[in-house]
């Protein structure tokens, strides 16, 4: 079976995005920087993507091509709201934890959970994240998307990586750990 990999950026005050969602707070940390963060080596070991219908209008609504045309992507949402057809994109909108279960193990390599928040606690609170890889940016913004929302189960996770890069974020990755 393959692995869920969550790879996320998060502020010091565990907040993934401002509360409307948008992720401009990301860009002056990424500008500076010649170094994706690990981004390359994630999407060499992935072949399947799992977002939240949140980051997926996101995406759209940011103006870019898509930016996953390579990789198969499963938006999990309430409805079928598929605004980019020409596009690997699938809709999961019901059984979400039984059809998140069945990706990995079909899936052909590991799977990346992009975000948000809501669909990270539903996934830790069944057990299907295997790995996470949190880049801390170095900036607090007071409120907005929580990182784990929703009150999600105790677990404990081992480090067994980290990275700092010269545009000041700290990259951690941890690995579920066996005994919990």
């Amino acid at each position: 079976m393959k692995k869920i990999k969550l790879y996320i950026a998060s502020s010091l005050d565990g907040y993934i995005a401002h509360s409307d969602g948008a992720l401009d707070w990301l860009s002056d940390f990424l500008k500076p920087s010649k170094n994706r963060h690990g981004y390359d080596e994630l999407m060499d070991a992935i072949d399947t993507i799992i977002m939240g219908s949140k980051t997926y209008h996101e995406i759209i609504e940011s103006n870019f091509d898509w930016p996953y045309k390579t990789k198969t992507t499963y938006v999990i949402s309430h409805r079928n709201t598929n605004l980019n057809e020409n596009d690997n994109v699938n809709f999961i909108t019901e059984n979400i934890t039984e059809n998140i279960e069945k990706l990995k193990r079909e899936s052909k390599s590991d799977i990346w959970l992009v975000g948000g928040g809501q669909l990270i606690t539903l996934l830790l609170n069944h057990d299907l994240i295997d790995e996470m890889q949190i880049c801390y940016v170095p900036a607090i913004l007071g409120e907005g998307v929580p990182l784990f929302p929703n009150k999600p189960k105790e677990s404990k996770w081992e480090i067994v990586k980290t990275q700092i890069y010269d545009s000041g974020m700290m990259k951690v990755d941890y690995n579920k750990d066996k005994l919990s």
